[in-house]
């Protein structure tokens, strides 16, 4: 390596390629007096003692093997296999694992659509002794609300929360349902071309 190709590292005090320190316009040639890795490791030791001072603790550098990625939320090393891809990380690799983005994912979900967190609807599921509060015979999983207030009614099995949105949330109509299925149906009585009066 000739001595214009290379420059010697004020923190290593290594002779190392051009490419192997970033620019700096306010040094004459251009370049930072340490490497790159050097400038990383300053970087590093800099914010873990921040952090120390803030009295917040830092994760151990952990080893991890080829075709495994550590997962910094739930702090497991899982395999490759495990994560979603992301084409613009420098790995191709998500920053959560499968399972840690699915349970985040559900947790915005319920945040945004229904403005509760999985705390408070575990505990409604609770207050409900695990069941659905319309059928009582099946767990209950599906956070029930109204749609004209968006407040949460309850939580409620699949089949049972289907089957109220399709009956259009309407009490009249769940009881004419209710009504229909003990034998009395209410029939309809007309009064004008087109126009039903349903019994009181």
């Amino acid at each position: 390596m000739n001595e214009g190709d290379a420059k010697r590292c004020a923190g290593c005090k290594r002779a190392l390629p051009l490419a192997s320190f970033e620019a700096d316009r306010n040094r004459r040639d251009g370049l930072q007096v340490r490497c790159r890795e050097c400038v990383a490791e300053y970087g590093a030791a800099y914010y873990r003692r921040r952090r120390e001072a803030m009295g917040k603790t830092m994760r151990g550098n952990v080893d991890v093997p080829e075709g495994y990625k550590l997962c910094r939320t739930c702090g497991q090393v899982k395999p490759h296999s495990d994560w979603h891809r992301n084409a613009t990380a420098s790995d191709g690799l998500a920053t959560r694992c499968k399972v840690c983005k699915a349970v985040q994912d559900r947790e915005g979900h319920l945040k945004r659509q229904y403005g509760i967190s999985e705390a408070e609807r575990d505990e409604m599921i609770s207050s409900q002794m695990g069941i659905c509060s319309i059928c009582l015979a099946v767990p209950a999983v599906h956070v029930d609300h109204c749609h004209e207030t968006g407040r949460v009614r309850g939580v409620l099995c699949f089949n049972c929360n289907s089957a109220i949105g399709k009956l259009g949330d309407d009490p009249d109509t769940l009881r004419r349902a209710a009504a229909y299925l003990e034998g009395n149906p209410w029939k309809p009585t007309l009064v004008a071309q087109g126009v039903y009066q349903l019994p009181s």
